[in-house]
């Protein structure tokens, strides 16, 4: 009875895609398919979407209506059901859809599709579809496509916030847009994470302050992680970083004497590289005003060196700069050596390098 049964099934998956004779196939045994499977995924900032599904090939059928019949339910692929896991809540074509698995569907159309999201994923095939179990239909447009060969999924167009979940298959192509409030998503990611290691460490607090402030995002939330950052062990890193907090809310004063207090406790490279940063800023006084103060905290720091030769060369002094810049040159670790070998030879060919 059992194996009627199995043979039932097996027999029904083949003519569901137009071949009722899938010999190579077995119910039983782990045996190639006709209808590869596969697996894409795609991470929109730190949600993860994945779709898990068999490629059914074209081998010169009419898919369109004939081997995949118009507004009928259809699994978009073959075997078992297409699924679609998304690991927080997001948006599909404008409408929300929680977190979970679901099983893909869809109704096709020769000029509307409705993509089903339904809660029976482990289902097989489109049998035992029902629309009770759906969560979301979204309607979208087929659009013409390249020829493929195999069912087909990308992810186009990928965006910082959202991407493009595109099936394709023959000469025909299905997108829809899935959209992530990733800032909202981090920021409660960010509150589970810091109850756990990371929460005894300076970094973990100042890592979360400088995501928030880099996105200009809840900046209340951001000064607040950065104070226990302070707490946890007061550095040259979260004292920079609270200043920066506070400029970013207007708070002008307050970010100077934080900005102080973490240069009393920078080190000299750590002084270099902060003047380097206010160099792609266009602060160029502000960086030569550092790159002293770091040459004398520690005249031996070899990338000290590289400061000197900066404000050296914007005197027009080469010379000097170029003594400079070769000193950083051979106290550089070997990996890092081919950074400075540009700067060597513009100094010899009389350039500034403090300009690109």
């Amino acid at each position: 009875m059992l194996k009627h049964l199995l043979v039932a099934i097996v027999a029904m998956a083949a003519s569901s895609l137009g071949n009722p004779f899938c010999h190579a196939q077995s119910a039983l045994l782990d045996l190639p398919r006709d209808s590869q499977h596969s697996v894409i995924a795609q991470r929109i900032g730190i949600t993860d979407i994945t779709i898990n599904y068999h490629r059914p090939l074209v081998k010169g059928r009419t898919i369109w209506g004939k081997v995949v019949p118009y507004n009928e339910v259809w699994r978009t692929g073959a075997n078992e059901n297409t699924t679609i896991t998304v690991t927080d809540p997001v948006s599909i074509e404008g409408k929300p859809l929680a977190k979970g698995v679901y099983a893909l569907f869809a109704i096709p159309g020769e000029n509307q599709w409705t993509i089903i999201f339904s809660k029976s994923h482990t289902a097989w095939g489109s049998f035992t579809y029902t629309e009770a179990d759906d969560a979301l239909r979204v309607t979208v447009k087929p659009q013409a496509s390249e020829p493929h060969e195999a069912l087909t999924f990308d992810f186009d167009d990928v965006k910082a916030d959202s991407a493009v979940a595109t099936l394709r298959w023959e000469k025909v192509a299905v997108p829809f847009k899935i959209d992530v409030n990733v800032h909202e998503i981090v920021q409660a990611s960010l509150h589970h994470q810091l109850q756990g290691l990371p929460q005894y460490m300076w970094e973990g607090w100042d890592d979360a302050a400088n995501y928030l402030l880099t996105n200009k995002y809840d900046l209340d939330e951001a000064l607040q992680y950065e104070e226990t950052s302070i707490r946890t062990e007061p550095r040259f890193d979260n004292y920079l970083t609270k200043s920066q907090i506070l400029e970013a809310m207007g708070r002008k004063d307050d970010a100077e004497v934080a900005k102080n207090k973490a240069l009393e406790r920078a080190t000299a490279a750590q002084l270099f590289y902060y003047g380097r940063q206010l160099q792609t800023q266009g602060k160029q006084d502000q960086a030569f005003d550092l790159f002293r103060q770091a040459a004398k905290k520690d005249p031996n720091e070899w990338v000290v060196h590289d400061g000197t030769a900066r404000i050296y060369s914007a005197k027009g002094d080469f010379d000097n700069a170029l003594k400079e810049i070769k000193i950083t040159y051979a106290g550089a670790p070997d990996n890092q050596k081919i950074f400075f070998e540009p700067l060597v030879k513009k100094l010899e060919a009389k350039q500034d390098i403090n300009k690109n």
